[in-house]
């Protein structure tokens, strides 16, 4: 039986596969840790064993490890994009120290590592359309420089070490659970809560700038079944590519307007997500995933607005 620790569990992605282990894996078997308490995380809190773990300190990290005799991490703690060009020796920090200690207990305590890369690992030399599973990798953000050495790393600990090392290339993630924490894709998010609101968007992302996305539930699907894959099918292991949709700020904006015919979009662009937006694919190639692992997303842009609105409507009581 898996006995799994989330780190960054708080977090968007974290906040809602915790909840998911746990019904697969069961309660006791999910460790969520997270380096503060965040008010209106009770119910992930209090529905099995929660830690303060700060991943920066590699003696904590080890010591839960072997407390709740864990023997996968699911590592999720990270400063995003837009963020990480705001504090760029923060990100480096957390995102580079973290995983090092992360890798470096599962090296110790015999752990499996599940870590997630992303798009940001791509730069304005990666071939933009299509972008192929092996290419080239030069980042212009220190979240992307950061997230190209997390998956250098990862093979390395995998190939030195044996630590079973497992991760993907998350595009933009979308979800009414939780609101994003600062990255570049965030716009995706927040128009679903304002078309509901106010029936209009002002998106801080140009016109015309097409980003791959994922709904949250296809996410978090990828990542269970990656967990639990084949290890003799897997030929890269670490930073396969998944996509699920993409798309442009028109197009969310269309597919809303089927369901809420008033709603308005216009813009007021951010220049430093828009340059990094400007620097990341259009579309990426996800076949190795589906050959390796069988990928396959269940969300396409008008089935995700649909189920965004259903549900948002319901949380924010419209």
């Amino acid at each position: 039986m898996r006995k799994i620790l989330v780190t960054g569990a708080l977090g968007q992605i974290g906040s809602e596969l915790t909840m998911g282990l746990r019904k697969i894996y069961g309660n006791d078997n999910v460790i969520a840790s997270s380096r503060r308490i965040k008010e209106g995380h009770e119910d992930l809190m209090e529905s099995g064993v929660f830690e303060i773990v700060n991943v920066t300190d590699g003696k904590q990290l080890a010591e839960v490890v072997r407390k709740h005799k864990v023997n996968t991490i699911i590592h999720l703690a990270a400063i995003l994009s837009a963020v990480g060009e705001e504090k760029p020796a923060l990100a480096w920090d957390v995102n580079m120290n973290g995983l090092y200690n992360v890798l470096e207990v599962a090296r110790e305590e015999n752990c499996a590592v599940f870590t997630p890369s992303s798009i940001a690992a791509f730069g304005d030399s990666t071939p933009k359309d299509n972008t192929p599973q092996d290419t080239i990798q030069r980042p212009n953000t220190m979240y992307g420089v950061t997230k190209v050495a997390g998956e250098l790393l990862c093979d390395y600990y995998y190939h030195k070490f044996g630590v079973d090392t497992r991760g993907v290339r998350f595009p933009g993630l979308i979800s009414y659970e939780t609101l994003p924490g600062g990255g570049t894709t965030d716009y995706a998010v927040h128009i679903y809560y304002d078309a509901l609101k106010n029936k209009k968007y002002t998106s801080f992302i140009a016109k015309g700038t097409k980003m791959d996305m994922m709904y949250m539930p296809d996410a978090l699907d990828a990542i269970t079944k990656l967990l639990e894959a084949d290890p003799s099918k897997l030929i890269h292991r670490n930073a396969f590519n998944v996509t699920a949709m993409s798309f442009e700020p028109e197009e969310i904006a269309a597919s809303i307007k089927k369901i809420i015919p008033e709603f308005e979009l216009d813009y007021d662009v951010d220049p430093v997500r828009q340059a990094i937006a400007d620097s990341w694919p259009n579309s990426l190639d996800d076949s190795a995933a589906r050959e390796e692992w069988g990928w396959d997303p269940k969300y396409d842009l008008d089935a995700m607005t649909k189920d965004m609105l259903e549900k948002l409507k319901i949380k924010l009581g419209l």
